[in-house]
């Protein structure tokens, strides 16, 4: 959750992840559910926006084989990553990869995922509506991030006790450490509220908070316009 995202120790983290977050394979089949009921559809085109790592695409391509997905990712290593995740578990999916920003993604999508992504991006409006210009009206959209004042005494008592669920988990104290000292310079939370903001402004409607863990959100929303 705190590394160079181009570095090879991107590799540690399929094996760590699941211990840092809570319920985090549940976000992910709760993920899975709420577009399913939304799409209804046995052929769908779903974009994967911070593909890198592999989760979603693991998660609906077990369940959807006919679905077909555009993932994209800055980090060249956390593509890799995905793909690897995908042949370990004899995945054959229809899908595709760009490293690059979710502006370079060409084509309209069904559907669209940004799982942990969004606390790291700096320009969050942008970043959403960049995403909201590539669904059409009624497109189903999930997105779940790490979320917060950081100045906040909330905040600290959210992550303290995040704390004593990693370290009850494996975590080191270093690695906690590390995560800990990133917030604020490698990635950059806002209050759930802004999030939910941001996301109306950027022409989702029907936004529903789906997942809470500490101070980690799962939201799922539709792109303006289509009936719900």
């Amino acid at each position: 959750m705190n590394m160079d995202w181009n570095h090879l120790d991107v590799y540690q983290y399929r094996e760590k992840i699941a211990l840092k977050i809570p319920c985090y394979r549940m976000l992910y089949d709760m993920m899975d559910r709420l577009l399913t009921v939304r799409l209804n559809m046995d052929e769908a085109n779903v974009a994967v926006v911070g593909a890198g790592g592999g989760q979603e695409l693991l998660t609906l391509g077990k369940r959807h084989p006919n679905w077909s997905f555009r993932g994209v990712d800055t980090s060249a290593h956390m593509l890799n990553l995905a793909q690897q995740r995908l042949k370990f578990a004899g995945i054959q999916l229809k899908a595709d990869f760009i490293e690059g920003e979710v502006g370079q993604l060409e084509h309209q999508y069904d559907a669209a995922t940004c799982m942990l992504v969004l606390h790291f991006v700096r320009d969050k409006r942008k970043f959403l509506q960049d995403i909201a210009a590539r669904l059409p009206q009624g497109a189903p959209f999930s997105i779940a991030s790490i979320n917060g004042d950081i100045y906040s005494e909330t905040f600290s008592w959210q992550m303290k006790a995040w704390k004593e669920h990693m370290l009850a988990n494996g975590i080191s104290e270093q690695e906690w450490g590390r995560f800990a000292d990133s917030i604020g310079k490698h990635s950059h939370p806002i209050p759930a509220l802004e999030v939910e903001a941001l996301l109306e402004e950027s022409g989702f409607t029907n936004v529903t908070r789906f997942f809470s863990a500490y101070l980690i959100d799962g939201w799922f929303a539709v792109k303006g316009g289509g009936k719900c």
